[in-house]
C-alpha cells in the first residue's frame, strides 16, 4: 500500500497500526527522510512537480492508497493557493490508481468543508459551505474523488477530521504552543478560550483513518470524537499536568472576529460502518501529550551539550 504524508502529523502515526493490518507499506515524505523502517519502503517525492504522482503510482503500483499529503503551515493553510494544486495532484494520483488496478483508496479531508455557523456536524445533515480556500478545496475534492469513485467501481471513502493534538505536532499549533512555553517555564498565552471543539489524539484519528481503509465502507465519515470541549479546558489542563497554571494568560491573545462558537463532530456513522471510536479521553491524551514533549525537549537538550 501507499501512504503519502508519511512522515507528517497525522501520517506518521499511521505506519504503526497499518503494520499492525499486515499491509506492506510504501511511504512517501518530501524532505528530511524519517528514521529507518525495516518494514516500511521509504521515498523521497515532491508530488507538487508535474507527472510525480503518476510517476509514483507506475512505479510502486499499490493495491491499496491512504493520501494524506497537503499544504498544512499554521497560519497560512486556510488561505494558500497551493490548496488548489494540491486538488490537481490528488485527483491526478486517484485517476492512476484506478487505471493500474488499484483496489481501495482513502483520502484525508477535514472539518473546514462544514458550514461551522451549525455547530454540529453530521455527513448527511449539515450542509457543506466553507468560508475558507482549504476548506472548499478539500470539499470540491471530496466530490469529484466520490463521484469518480461510484462512476468507475473504484472503493472509497473520505476522512473528515476534527481537531487534532499530540506527538510530532508543528509546535506553533496551539497545544504544543502552551506545552512547550509551560514547559520552559515561560507565560503560556492564549484567547478567552470559550470555543467549543472536537479535540482528539492524533493516534486516535490514524487509527480511524487505517480501519476506514481497511474496510469495505464507501462515502465520507467523520473522524471526530462527538465530544465538546472548550479551548479553556485544555489550556487549564494543560496547566494542571505541567504543575504550572501560575504561567497562563488566557485571554491574552485575541480571539478571531469570525471565530465559530462551536464545531464538534457526529461520529456515529463510523462507528455504524466500520466499527471506530475515539478511545483516549482529553485528559490522558493531554498527558501523554505532555509527556511526549517533556521527553523531546531533554533529548533535544542532551544533543545541544
Amino acid at each position: 500500500m501507499l501512504l503519502t504524508g508519511a512522515s507528517g502529523f497525522i501520517g506518521s502515526h499511521c505506519i504503526g497500526p497499518l503494520l499492525e493490518r499486515a499491509y506492506e507499506v510504501v511511504a512517501t515524505y518530501s524532505s528530511r527522510k524519517p528514521p529507518e523502517n525495516e518494514r516500511v519502503r521509504w521515498v523521497q517525492a515532491d508530488l507538487l512537480q508535474p507527472g510525480v504522482a503518476r510517476g509514483l503510482i507506475d512505479d510502486v503500483l499499490p493495491s491499496h492508497l491512504l493520501h494524506l499529503a497537503w499544504y498544512v503551515e499554521p497560519g497560512k493553510m486556510i488561505t494558500h493557493a497551493d490548496n488548489l494544486s494540491w486538488v490537481g495532484v490528488s485527483l491526478e494520483m486517484l485517476r492512476r490508481f484506478q487505471e493500474r488496478d488499484g483496489q481501495r483508496c482513502v483520502i484525508g479531508g477535514s472539518c473546514y468543508e462544514y458550514d461551522w455557523r451549525y455547530g454540529y456536524c453530521n455527513e448527511t445533515l449539515t450542509p457543506r459551505t466553507p468560508d475558507t480556500v482549504y476548506g472548499t478545496a478539500k470539499g470540491g475534492l471530496a466530490e469529484a474523488m466520490l463521484g469518480y469513485c461510484a462512476s468507475t467501481g473504484l472503493s472509497g471513502a473520505w476522512a473528515r477530521m476534527f481537531f487534532l493534538y499530540g506527538p510530532n505536532e508543528n509546535p506553533r499549533r496551539l497545544v504544543p504552543s502552551v506545552i512547550l512555553s509551560l514547559l520552559k517555564g515561560e507565560p503560556a498565552l492564549s484567547s478567552h478560550g470559550l470555543q467549543i471543539r472536537d479535540y482528539m489524539h492524533v493516534q486516535d484519528v490514524a487509527d480511524g483513518l487505517v480501519a476506514l481503509l481497511d474496510s469495505p465502507a464507501r462515502g465520507a465519515y467523520n473522524l471526530a470524537s462527538g465530544h465538546a470541549t472548550t479551548i479553556r479546558l485544555i489550556v487549564e489542563t494543560l496547566g494542571e499536568l505541567t504543575g504550572r497554571s501560575d504561567l497562563l494568560k488566557i485571554g491574552a491573545l485575541p480571539a478571531r472576529a469570525n471565530d465559530a462558537p462551536m464545531v464538534v463532530g457526529d461520529p456515529a456513522a463510523a462507528l455504524r460502518d466500520f466499527g471506530w471510536q475515539s478511545r483516549l479521553s482529553l485528559r490522558d491524551g493531554l498527558r501523554a501529550t505532555v509527556d511526549w514533549w517533556r521527553g523531546h525537549l531533554a533529548e533535544r537538550n542532551d544533543n545541544q551539550t
